[in-house]
């Protein structure tokens, strides 16, 4: 019989924003089924506690935020205070040898909140690491996303077991802690993530008209679109006719130059289309109606819409170093060794005029296999219970 396991929600319960990190822990719970049992630090009752109602309406809804951050109710917080006043119980939530999945990049409060949830766990403990690109592009990275990142390595520790997205980010986890000096960590494993759109046609027809290019990113400074705006402008101002479409929820302190960009562009009478973030209903049909996707990012994690668009039989223009390069690696991709505005012109403008290479590439995508969330899940907890418990 599986092993039942407590799965940390505590920030993607309560947005209904659907960033990489929470589409990832959306998934995970989903497919954990009743074999999932899933919580959240109330800060209110400054307690952990069972999801609620309305926490589970967050985590069902189709429809995505145009924020990421968290959203509490007043009559949440004000029955999470009361509780807390009047001494309402919390019943525990773990039972049997349960273990603990935290798939989120926990915050401070949850932090100090994290060792009584991981007192009453029997079962391993298993942390999601997702990226070091706080560390490595501090520059282009909020500054309280960098403020905050080396604690959060350093908590990462009291688990016993890390599940790394990537063999790039396992890889920059444990450098970063030999570069610490710490003497025992928890052993780290890079199990490559699943996907949770449908599987293309066999041979997904080409859309009518002028062709889209499609680039499916947050708005943000690593994700590099200003390099793509500049790289589409000069195709535009050489009379290639194509339009750019935009998909991805704009962050506010590092996506202003992008934003900026699509509005200059605009106004000059580029075919430029940004819609922001989307369902998932309207992402799979994105897909379909491109002729393929560029994804300019400088550095990454996983790159789950690399995958997506080669698994909707749609090739994709992509850096082929670091994560970006393991996800490549199967077939289907226009690799290029920089993603600055002469590659990405050069790429762009090569797929668009050669229809056999869109084709042969398309083809290599098509004959790829990508890995369902089932199985993700199965190797993950499968991993998990070879965990020795750690102190």
């Amino acid at each position: 019989m599986p092993r039942p396991f407590l799965v940390d929600l505590s920030h993607t319960s309560h947005t209904r924003a659907r960033t990489g990190v929470q589409r990832v822990t959306r998934a995970l719970a989903a497919g954990l089924g009743p074999d999932g049992r899933l919580v959240t630090f109330d800060p209110y009752r400054r307690a952990w506690r069972g999801l609620q109602r309305w926490e589970r309406t967050n985590l069902a809804a189709t429809a995505p935020a145009a924020k990421r951050g968290a959203r509490w109710p007043l009559a949440a917080q004000v029955g999470g205070s009361l509780r807390r006043w009047f001494g309402g119980s919390v019943t525990g939530l773990a039972s049997g040898d349960a273990g603990l999945i935290v798939p989120e990049i926990f915050s401070p409060a949850v932090a100090r909140a994290l060792p009584g949830l991981c007192a009453q766990v029997r079962g391993p403990r298993v942390a999601l690491f997702h990226d070091a690109i706080a560390l490595q592009l501090p520059e282009l990275t909020p500054v309280k996303t960098v403020a905050r990142f080396p604690a959060y390595l350093r908590e990462l520790l009291r688990f016993d077991g890390i599940a790394a997205v990537s063999e790039d980010s396992r890889r920059a986890l444990v450098e970063y802690w030999d570069w610490l000096g710490v003497a025992s960590p928890p052993p780290v494993a890079a199990i490559p993530l699943g996907l949770d759109l449908p599987p293309a046609p066999a041979a997904p027809a080409l859309p009518a008209g002028r062709p889209t290019v499609l680039c499916v990113a947050s708005l943000e400074g690593r994700k590099n679109q200003v390099s793509l705006l500049e790289a589409c402008e000069q195709l535009w101002a050489d009379g290639r006719d194509f339009e750019l479409r935009l998909i991805g929820m704009a962050q506010a302190e590092t996506g202003r130059a992008a934003l900026a960009m699509v509005d200059t562009l605009r106004s000059a009478g580029r075919p430029i289309r940004y819609d922001g973030p989307v369902d998932d209903a309207t992402l799979a049909a994105a897909y379909r109606e491109c002729v393929f996707t560029v994804y300019p990012s400088l550095r990454e994690g996983f790159g789950l819409p690399v995958l997506e668009s080669l698994a909707q039989g749609r090739p994709c223009v992509c850096p082929g170093q670091g994560a970006l390069g393991e996800a490549a690696a199967g077939g289907g991709c226009r690799l290029l060794e920089t993603a600055d505005v002469a590659a990405l012109t050069a790429a762009i403008g090569e797929l668009l005029g050669d229809a056999a290479l869109r084709e042969r590439l398309a083809a290599a995508a098509r004959g790829r296999r990508f890995k369902p969330w089932s199985d993700y899940i199965g190797e993950l907890t499968g991993w998990a219970e070879t965990l020795p418990r750690r102190p």
